[in-house]
């Protein structure tokens, strides 16, 4: 059996060669434990010289950072297009919905077309420009201290219309989905708004371009469990589905 720096070695080339490293498949060609492996990702982890994951570990940082919303709005600009058209088609006749922040909900209210009359809740000042002029479209627009970065509002104003009022579904926009960690927002404020509007709703659809998964901001909003759909590009890893549609999760690639 090889040493403790001779398995590190060997995980450190390992990942270097694939970027990313999955803890069953080291197990088996080390011949250890999955808690041997995980320690010593854990280890190399905290000396910087890779990010543990969800079952493994990579070489990319899979923290988020908060980066101004006319910024991200460019970042997989064509995927979050094609991401908004197919929820849009999921809104239905004389629907009441809460629309979240994020460029990938931005998305979604440009591609709208109302079938009778829609009633949109919505944190993010920008969704609500879009729609305001669109017909047929009442929007309430939530209260609170407007954050810059995402054009979103957060603070607790908006806690006493969002408990007052239940949507048949809530479109999310996060900026991390993590497997064991859950769905992330770069702001605590801002995700605690996001579990209101949870609450608030009886069907949780979140729009994240496949970049967003194996990420972590710093404001935890729900466990990946709490969600219903996610609507996604083809980014998205084949194992990463599975272990979604595991918890029941649909999940929708465009």
């Amino acid at each position: 059996m090889i040493n403790i720096a001779e398995r590190h070695q060997f995980i450190l080339n390992k990942i270097q060669l694939e970027n990313n490293l999955d803890v069953q498949s080291l197990c088996k060609e080390l011949n250890v434990s999955s808690v041997t492996i995980r320690k010593d990702l854990k280890l190399l982890e905290d000396k910087n010289l890779l990010y543990r994951t969800h079952g493994g570990a990579t070489l990319k940082n899979p923290y988020t950072a908060d980066k101004p919303v006319n910024e991200k709005e460019h970042l997989q600009a064509a995927e979050k297009m094609k991401i908004g058209l197919l929820a849009a088609s999921l809104i239905e006749i004389d629907d009441s919905i809460i629309i979240a922040s994020g460029t990938s909900v931005l998305a979604l209210a440009r591609c709208i077309v109302p079938k009778g009359n829609l009633t949109v809740i919505t944190s993010a000042l920008n969704v609500a420009l879009e729609l305001v002029l669109k017909n047929n479209v009442e929007v309430i627009q939530l209260g609170g201290v407007l954050r810059k970065s995402s054009s979103s509002v957060t603070g607790p104003y908006p806690q006493n219309v969002l408990s007052e009022v239940f949507c048949s579904k809530l479109f999310l926009g996060v900026d991390g989905v993590d497997l064991e960690f859950g769905l992330t927002t770069t702001n605590a404020s801002e995700a605690l708004l996001n579990r209101q509007m949870i609450d608030a709703s009886q069907k949780i659809i979140v729009l994240a371009d496949s970049t967003k998964f194996g990420k972590r901001g710093f404001g935890r909003i729900c466990g990946v469990d709490q969600i219903d759909h996610i609507i996604t590009d083809q980014g998205i890893t084949q194992q990463t589905i599975k272990a979604l549609e595991g918890l029941g999760i649909k999940v929708s690639i465009i």
